[in-house]
């Protein structure tokens, strides 16, 4: 693995405790240059409740990559964590700066009715 890649998993295992501590539901959202996934798991990390990326069917068409698709991915991905039953979680963005496609589907699940 690369220093930079060490120094982003070092920054997420640091948050997640922090999260862990607090007993919520969290977001995750990982990103690859060309696609962007989510996932809401439960307070100790050993469920997935509910899950959206760009490579579902209805998302893949288009580009995949930019800001627009992680709103899409965002939007999806609030509706579905409603339809399981969690209103409240905890953002965690994996050690990626919160900025860009990131913020995009962070701003996009909150309008959908997420609370963080």
């Amino acid at each position: 693995m690369s220093a930079k890649n060490d120094s982003r998993l070092r920054r997420a295992r640091r948050s997640r405790a922090k999260m862990r501590e607090l007993g919520i539901n969290r977001l995750s959202v990982h990103r690859t240059p060309r696609h962007i996934y989510a996932q809401v798991f439960t307070a100790g990390g050993d469920k997935v409740l509910a899950s959206a990326s760009t490579l579902d069917k209805d998302l893949r068409s288009g580009s995949t990559g930019n800001i627009d698709a992680a709103t899409a991915v965002g939007k999806l991905i609030a509706e579905r964590a409603k339809a399981a039953g969690v209103e409240k979680v905890a953002f965690d963005r994996a050690g990626y700066k919160y900025h860009g496609r990131v913020k995009a589907l962070a701003d996009a699940a909150r309008e959908n009715g997420l609370d963080f």
